[in-house]
């Protein structure tokens, strides 16, 4: 479970996040959405621990600050950032070994064949392409077996069947009943995911839609509805 409650934070005298609320309970998969500038960035860094703010931020009820919350929390970057001398394989078991994880070789293989980076994984860091790498930072989130996991602009880069794997461990993560957050401007990949949706504009949360209160209607249609036409 993530939740967030009257998260503020400024910039100088710029207010660019203005007490925002939202919980999302284990199990669910949220997306986080709004127009350039609405405040979404500084909300996924003060979550991922990047930013001061003020508020409160719980991970599985836990501040999200202690050591015990992080040990649960996984975040993927929206621009991924890899250690350049450290292999495929190598970044893989050094998150493994950093976050106690037992049996790691298994699971490392695991993910390394289901990303497509098993022939990859003896290339170091700053020889990937941008979709490799943003495979990579994926593989390193999910090794970690969170109970939270942030996911900014995830499918950026990827080509399409990565794309498709990513989805469907989305939607097996929320079956193994993990918290995800999604934050994204392709509303048309996150369509057949979403469960609860947040609309933020000007450093405010706009609305709240769950699916069953959106009632089948386009994600897109409702996106617009609250933001005024806004991308």
């Amino acid at each position: 479970m993530l939740t967030i409650h009257q998260l503020s934070k400024k910039f100088g005298k710029l207010l660019a996040v203005d007490r925002v609320d939202l919980s999302i309970p284990d199990g669910t998969v949220g997306i986080l959405l709004g127009p350039n500038g609405a405040g979404k960035s500084t909300v996924i860094k003060s979550i991922a621990g990047l930013l001061r703010y003020n508020g409160s931020i719980t991970i599985q009820n836990l501040p999200s600050r202690t050591v015990e919350a992080k040990k649960l929390f996984a975040y993927v970057p929206e621009i991924p950032a890899l250690y350049d001398n450290l292999t495929v394989r190598e970044h893989l078991t050094f998150i493994c070994k950093a976050y106690g994880i037992k049996k790691e070789e298994e699971y490392i293989e695991y993910l390394l064949e289901r990303f497509d980076l098993f022939d990859k994984q003896d290339k170091l860091g700053n020889e990937l392409s941008k979709g490799m790498m943003q495979k990579v930072s994926i593989c390193c989130a999910l090794a970690i077996k969170p109970k939270v996991i942030l996911l900014d602009e995830p499918m950026v880069g990827l080509d399409p069947k990565a794309i498709k794997e990513l989805k469907d461990v989305i939607l097996e993560l929320k079956e193994d009943g993990v918290t995800v957050l999604i934050s994204t401007h392709m509303l048309e990949m996150v369509k057949e995911l979403w469960d609860v949706m947040f609309v933020m504009n000007k450093g405010k949360i706009l609305t709240t839609y769950t699916k069953e209160q959106a009632k089948h209607q386009d994600i897109e249609e409702l996106f617009f509805q609250v933001t005024g036409g806004e991308e």
